[in-house]
């Protein structure tokens, strides 16, 4: 028997073993494909609360708005090897019975479950925030109205300079429009990247027209007198005006069904190495899941993970696939895939693999004023991230010698001579080899 999921040698690969999955963001749809792909051959159900096929998420905020389609996460015909039942939500978990109730009163039974539930937008609690022309960028409805409203032209005030903020207020300079970002701590993606990367976005977004307000947040939102546009008052008091306001203040995560079942919650949904939740029987993954890390630990190689809550394509991506494993097989190890971020705003592009955290020592390989350049972090002495900006081999590079546990020295990675791609290679083959 297998403690961290509960399937016995026999279980793997069962016909008679349903696999109920909550979510069908990415997450969701990504453990389904790893079931499949395992060779799980027992019935398949993925429960989605949109209507329609699942959608990628990251284009919504970037390609989409200049009017691109939706893309789909997997192609029409991937659905039809599942029980895929979209437009539903799950009510209620009763874990005793092994049961889940949907929306319409229905009941469907699991032999495991997986919650996928992902996050939702932070709602600001503040006047005005539902007034007409407040919008949130989220779902696929919510950019099919913020593209016709890009068309329409005029001025928006963007809340918060996090990626989806600063992905929109590129994509609307782009198009024309009079941008003002209003970011209440002091720099760009504060909570994601270092200083540096912060005042090179910052700087490009001035470049390219766009007013950026540090230190300064929001705390109303008024009718503009005489027409249908907005009065925004900030947190210095200041009176902004705009045509039509994008909230972009973070998310929180998707944890209330889990909660209500009596699963442990804490800043998402409480799981061990193996994403398995309080219930042996239950895993959760993507941006609901709280796990730990060993790339957010205080130094790198000490044994005491960190629990963080990551909302990035790679890890609904590699989290759902490895559920999938996991639930198909019960063998593969521990979960110890490399996070990894990117964002693309306007011809900037910044990729990040690893945690950044404001290590022990940073140094910077090439120069930002070349508008190519990489930050690489250290902790404990080793190698701990890298934020590449438009040096995607860098990146590359960096993920094979994280996910390796191999590293480099600060001379070797502020030295461009020093060839971090050869590296790389070295320590995918390497690691390869190792399996």
């Amino acid at each position: 028997m297998n403690e961290a999921i509960g399937i016995s040698e026999g279980e793997a690969n069962g016909a008679h073993r349903r696999i109920v999955i909550v979510g069908a963001g990415l997450a969701g749809v990504e453990t389904a494909a790893g079931l499949l792909d395992s060779g799980h051959t027992g019935p398949i159900t993925l429960i989605g609360d949109e209507a329609g096929m699942p959608y990628q998420r990251p284009p919504l905020s970037k390609d989409f708005l200049a009017g691109s389609g939706p893309r789909g996460i997997r192609p029409d015909d991937f659905f039809d090897r599942i029980d895929f039942r979209a437009g539903h939500r799950v009510r209620s978990i009763d874990r005793p019975a092994r049961t889940v109730t949907l929306d319409d009163g229905s009941t469907v039974s699991y032999s495991r479950l997986v919650l996928a539930t992902g996050s939702r937008n932070r709602v600001l609690d503040i006047p005005g925030i539902d007034a007409d022309g407040v919008h949130s960028l989220r779902t696929d409805r919510e950019a099919e109205t913020l593209a016709r409203r890009l068309d329409v032209g005029g001025s928006a005030i963007v809340v918060g300079a996090g990626f989806i903020g600063l992905e929109f207020a590129a994509s609307a300079r782009a198009r024309g429009l009079d941008v003002t970002v209003l970011e209440f701590t002091d720099r760009a993606m504060a909570r994601v990247v270092s200083p540096i990367v912060s005042d090179y976005f910052a700087a490009a977004h001035r470049r390219a027209g766009t007013s950026l307000r540090f230190g300064e947040g929001i705390t109303a939102i008024a009718r503009r007198p005489g027409d249908s546009g907005l009065m925004v008052t900030t947190t210095v008091g200041a009176e902004l005006s705009a045509d039509f306001v994008v909230i972009g203040a973070g998310a929180v995560p998707n944890d209330d069904l889990a909660r209500r079942c009596g699963l442990t919650v804490d800043g998402g949904i409480v799981v061990d190495d193996y994403l398995t939740t309080s219930d042996p029987e239950i895993m959760a993954v993507g941006d609901c899941a709280n796990f730990p890390s060993r790339f957010a630990a205080r130094a790198v190689g000490d044994t005491e993970a960190v629990r963080i809550r990551l909302e990035s394509e790679q890890n609904a991506t590699d989290q759902g696939r490895y559920a999938g494993r996991r639930l198909s097989s019960g063998d593969d190890g521990p979960y110890r895939d490399v996070p990894w971020f990117w964002t693309h705003q306007a011809a900037e592009k910044l990729y990040i693999a690893g945690i950044p955290q404001g290590g022990d020592e940073c140094v910077v390989r090439g120069d930002p004023a070349s508008g190519s350049f990489s930050v690489v972090d250290f902790r404990g002495g080793r190698l701990a991230a890298v934020e590449s900006v438009n040096m995607p081999a860098d990146h590359v590079a960096a993920r094979k010698i994280l996910s390796a546990g191999w590293t480099v020295s600060p001379a070797e990675a502020a030295d461009l001579g020093f060839d971090l791609k050869a590296h790389g290679k070295a320590a995918g083959k390497a690691a390869k080899a190792s399996k």
